[in-house]
Order: C-alpha cells, then sequence, then structure tokens
C-alpha cells in the first residue's frame, strides 16, 4: 500500500508547483465500475441492464428481467463498495498514465467514504495507480480549485459525470476539463457535457489532448 493511504483534504496532498496536474476519477474513467458491479450482481442472479446512466431501474433479476427494488439496489451497492479492490483497469488507463507520469503528476479524486478508501487503494496500487488518492464527497469543483492552486499549469480534469464538469467550470474555470466514460456500453447513454472542452473516447485520445495542451 502507498505511504499514504489516503487524502480527505485537498490542501495535504503532495504536490510541484512546478510541475502540471492531471486530476483524474476513479470509476468509469481510470477503473471499470460498472462491469465490476455486474459480475457481482450475476453472482446472485442480477445482472445490469444497460438502458440508461443510472443503476437505480436498472438492475434486473436474469430470470424473468423484473427490475430490482430501489432499497434493494442501495444495500447491494453498499455491499459492493464495501470492498472496492476488484475492478479491473478501463482499457490502455495503464499504458497511457505511465506514459504521463514523467510528464505531470496525478491526483485520483474519488467519491468514496473513507471506510472505503483502503479497499480503493489497494485497487489502484495493484493496477499501477499509485497515486495520491483524495476522497471526495459531492461536487468536485473545490477540491479540483484548492488542488489547481497548489500545481503548476496546465491542470486538467477528467471525469464521468456532467455535474463535476459544471462545477470545475465554475469554481476554477481554468482546468482543462476532458469528459471521458470508460465502458463502451455506457458512452452512448451519457451526452457530452457542455461544460467539458473536450469529450474524448479512448484513453488514447485523452493522452493526446493533454499531450497538445501541454505543447501549447
Amino acid at each position: 500500500m502507498s505511504a499514504h493511504a489516503f487524502y480527505t483534504d485537498p490542501a495535504t496532498v503532495p504536490l510541484s508547483r512546478a510541475r502540471p496536474l492531471l486530476i483524474v476519477d476513479a470509476d468509469e474513467v481510470l477503473l471499470r465500475f460498472a462491469d465490476g458491479f455486474d459480475r457481482f450482481l450475476r453472482l446472485r442472479g442480477l445482472h445490469l441492464d444497460f438502458v440508461s446512466y443510472r443503476l437505480h431501474g436498472n438492475v434486473k433479476r436474469i430470470d424473468d428481467e423484473i427490475a430490482a427494488l430501489d432499497i434493494e439496489v442501495t444495500a447491494l451497492l453498499e455491499e459492493f463498495r464495501a470492498d472496492l479492490d476488484t475492478l479491473e483497469a478501463a482499457e490502455d488507463a495503464v499504458e497511457v498514465m505511465q506514459t504521463l507520469r514523467p510528464l505531470l503528476d496525478v491526483v485520483v479524486l474519488s467519491n468514496i467514504v473513507p471506510s472505503q478508501a483502503a479497499a480503493r487503494r489497494r485497487n489502484l496500487d495493484a493496477l499501477g495507480f499509485d497515486f495520491p488518492l483524495l476522497v471526495n464527497s459531492g461536487s468536485k469543483g473545490a477540491a479540483v480549485k484548492v488542488l489547481a492552486q497548489r500545481a503548476g499549469r496546465p491542470v486538467f480534469f477528467m471525469d464521468d459525470i456532467g455535474q463535476h464538469h459544471a462545477s470545475v467550470a465554475e469554481l476554477a474555470p481554468d482546468v482543462r476539463r476532458i469528459h471521458f466514460v470508460a465502458d463502451e456500453r455506457l458512452k452512448p447513454l451519457m451526452p457530452t457535457s457542455p461544460h467539458a472542452h473536450h469529450r474524448a473516447h479512448t484513453w488514447r485520445d485523452a493522452e493526446a489532448l493533454i499531450r497538445t495542451h501541454m505543447k501549447g
């Protein structure tokens, strides 16, 4: 496990003012959360029906396709999230992050509770994502603002959720925002955020965007 398992205060994350910064989400950006949750469900006679970008209403019984109740889905999510150390990396994420890490600092900004952080840390480290993990709750704009104030330039933000791009656009407008969804089944279900500068369809796309902007 990393020397610092995780951080809860963006002001304490180790950063260099001499280096650019990439702030990256975990679920559906670095990690394949939906795929992992679907595998978890199938062991319980359920599956995730990829018909919209939400979980409640889309968890269904395999035998009759009846949707699980919201309260049941919430309980399943809590059970799954209790030990978040089995998710697979998004396609090409490991390779791209290894090529980018000499060029910039990286912080993983993940909306989990502190009790889930140790398992998330194990998962990230096992995949080679041994970057600082910042635990967050709610919108991400405030945390991104503090991180950006302590880093060099440029600063990039990658996330799959539009509301986080809106929050960062409001509170840290100079941060370059890249909208990215890892799972191919989810990509068409999430419209590009109007608050993002770019939509990356693959990690190779994201790498090219980051390198181009750094040169510029």
